[in-house]
């Protein structure tokens, strides 16, 4: 019969923990060994933190990483006073803020009105991971972006991110690309800042994924 926790067929059983997990067990099982960090699930999302900006904001720093190889961020309804403003990065490496012209990155945009163009470069001061956003009241900014290899020291950042927003003209626009840090080091922290002035509103949320 199954035991009073975790539901595995014996009287006494092993303990259970990830990659450890043994016996038969039913939803509520499972449900309880998510619940307590002990289930079995490569890639899972794990929240690192949220931060939420209301006002004027300069930018914002995430410095608790974890021992996760790979991170992933979203980001909703980021505003600037600016018009068509970027969303970008700049990565702290053993508490230092790297803002040399040293990111280099590749990305596609495209346009409701069938524009599409492309921008990259090699000496970039900022990682770009954003569309143009305007600032009337309704343009606001959505993004996801993942990183790789932040906390490994033999081991270049890389990044991948998809946005979609509506730039100052109100045609809507769309962005996807790739930024690279092309410097062994190990990153302990992310500053999110925009390419002009400062973040007005929106809601950052940064997640490790589990054995990545």
């Amino acid at each position: 019969m199954s035991s009073n926790e975790y539901g595995y067929v014996a009287d006494t059983g092993p303990e259970q923990s990830f990659q450890n997990n043994t016996g038969v067990f039913d939803p509520a099982d499972i449900n309880n060994l998510i619940a307590d960090n002990k289930w079995t699930n490569y890639g899972q999302l794990e929240l690192i933190e949220t931060q939420t900006v209301s006002s004027a904001t300069a930018y914002l720093d995430f410095t608790s990483l974890g021992s996760y190889n790979v991170h992933f961020m979203t980001v909703n309804n980021f505003k600037t006073p600016a018009g068509d403003s970027l969303m970008g990065f700049r990565l702290i490496e053993s508490g230092v803020v790297e803002s040399a012209a040293v990111y280099q990155f590749a990305r596609q945009q495209g346009q409701g009105d069938g524009t599409f163009s492309e921008n990259r470069s090699t000496a970039q001061d900022e990682g770009i991971i954003s569309t143009q956003i305007g600032n009337e009241t309704n343009h606001r900014g959505h993004l996801y972006v993942y990183w790789y290899n932040l906390i490994d020291s033999s081991k270049y950042s890389f990044t991948t991110h998809h946005s979609t927003g509506i730039r100052d003209s109100g045609t809507y626009a769309m962005d996807f690309g790739s930024n690279v840090l092309p410097q062994a080091s190990e990153v302990d922290g992310i500053r999110m800042i925009p390419n002009t002035n400062t973040i007005n509103e929106g809601t950052f949320s940064l997640y490790g994924i589990r054995y990545s």
